[in-house]
């Protein structure tokens, strides 16, 4: 009987013995996978780095391609588009009225189209009758109505609406940023560029017309003349391209365009984040032995997941635990993973915001605001705009406290525009935007 009781005593410290060797073992993979994993995560952070010095590299390399830009037709990779928008709105006025039509196209398409006329209000009338005003908003009001009949139409987009049967005019193409600017200094005369950060990126500012050597033909009475920039399109060896960067430009429909774009927007945050986690989930085991099938489907993870992760700021990180079961639909995860992820989120999101920021610098070293006028700093004001800027508070402070620590307040604000602001612009903008024949029709005397 004691036999028996040595024997399975033996037997039993063998099997703790062999349970203990698993646990150790376990443990120690699981301590290769991490490392691994946070290796991975370092090298990914060091290629980001956007230190000060780097930044400036890049906002000068911005710089020097807004001059090409300039110079010629396809001078550069960015294209730095001549908008014919040379006036830009100053203010509410008080002495004019807008007659319009509006096409109304019910809760889903509310406004369809919409025409209107400035009309200015002769000085005698703002101290005459009431009659004698009201009288002459009816008779602007019936010209309106008579003569306005689409006689006017121009140019190739116009041409192209009327053989489709639309019967609609053609004033003038303004993007976004256009409009973006236009609000900007509608709101604040200070504004001298906007930036759009959202699903893309793009910027504009106002240029000196005489600094526009591909411009043809008379300058505007304004001297001064918008320029579309098309920054997304930026690229310079100064970027901070990773591996997983130029995998992702590789794998896009327009591989070796719109690097920058690729690298701020809100397009391609999220993703990048994805990529980085497949690659610790491939070779590092990150979220196991297996890799989460959902993980490998490009683009799955956006930029707004990656913004609520980001923003998680409970002690578990429950959001990060709910979107990676959610999305990737990983159930389980450590409050330690849950932490490198929302590292990795930083890292993605730092890099692109101290970037727009570099942008933005190069273009005030363009126009020679970064520096000291007559003993003063110069003001400038930036309008922003865009839902990675409006909505994603981590980028929109990290770009705001490296202009007031690094850069001497050079970047002094940021506008965020309402719709209905814009709209405001835009509408005094539009009726005095010329088209390119009216400029080749005027005659424009040289600033």
């Amino acid at each position: 009987m004691g036999k028996v009781a040595v024997g399975a005593a033996v037997v039993c410290a063998a099997a703790v013995c062999a349970a203990t060797a698993l646990v150790v073992r376990h443990r120690m993979l699981s301590s290769g996978r991490w490392a691994k994993a946070m290796a991975i995560l370092r090298e990914f952070e060091d290629k980001c780095g956007t230190p000060i010095g780097k930044l400036h590299q890049v906002a000068d390399a911005m710089t020097v391609e807004m001059h090409a830009g300039l110079a010629s037709e396809g001078g550069s990779k960015l294209k730095m588009l001549i908008s014919y928008v040379d006036n830009l709105p100053i203010g509410p006025w008080g002495t004019n009225f807008r007659v319009l039509r509006v096409l109304l196209g019910g809760k889903e398409d509310r406004v369809v189209k919409q025409e209107f006329e400035e009309v200015s209000i002769p000085p005698y009338l703002m101290t005459g009758s009431s009659d004698a005003l009201f009288d002459y908003i009816a008779e602007a009001l019936a010209k309106f109505v008579a003569t306005e009949v689409w006689a006017r139409c121009g140019g190739e987009l116009t041409k192209a609406m009327e053989r489709v049967g639309l019967d609609m005019r053609v004033a003038a193409l303004v993007n976004d940023t256009i409009g973006t600017l236009a609000g900007g200094r509608y709101y604040n005369q200070d504004v001298i560029a906007a930036v759009i950060l959202g699903t893309g990126t793009n910027a504009a500012y106002v240029e000196r017309a005489q600094a526009i050597p591909k411009w043809h033909g008379l300058l505007p009475r304004s001297g001064e003349m918008v320029i579309n920039m098309e920054w997304g399109n930026f690229r310079s060896s100064h970027l901070p391209l990773t591996e997983y960067d130029q995998a992702l430009d590789v794998e896009s429909l327009n591989p070796g365009e719109q690097i920058f774009e690729k690298i701020i927007s809100g397009m391609y945050l999220g993703e990048i984040v994805r990529r980085v986690l497949l690659k610790m989930a491939q070779e590092a085991a990150f979220f196991g032995v297996d890799v989460p099938p959902k993980l490998e489907i490009p683009f799955i993870l956006r930029t707004p997941h990656m913004s609520a992760m980001h923003h998680d700021t409970s002690s578990d990180l429950r959001v990060v635990g709910s979107k990676l079961k959610d999305i990737l639909e990983v159930p389980n995860t450590s409050l330690k993973m849950r932490k490198a992820i929302v590292e990795l989120c930083d890292i993605v999101a730092t890099r692109g915001a101290r970037l727009s920021a570099a942008g933005i610098l190069g273009i005030l070293k363009k126009l020679g605001r970064d520096t000291v006028r007559d003993g003063e700093k110069q003001k400038s004001v930036i309008a922003l705009d865009g839902g990675l800027f409006e909505h994603y508070t981590k980028f929109r402070t990290s770009m705001e406290a490296l202009s007031r620590s690094c850069w001497e307040r050079k970047f002094l604000k940021a506008l965020s525009l309402s719709t209905q602001m814009m709209a405001r612009a835009l509408e005094q903008l539009s009726w005095q935007l010329p088209t390119p024949n009216t400029w080749r029709s005027q005659k424009l005397k040289k600033v």
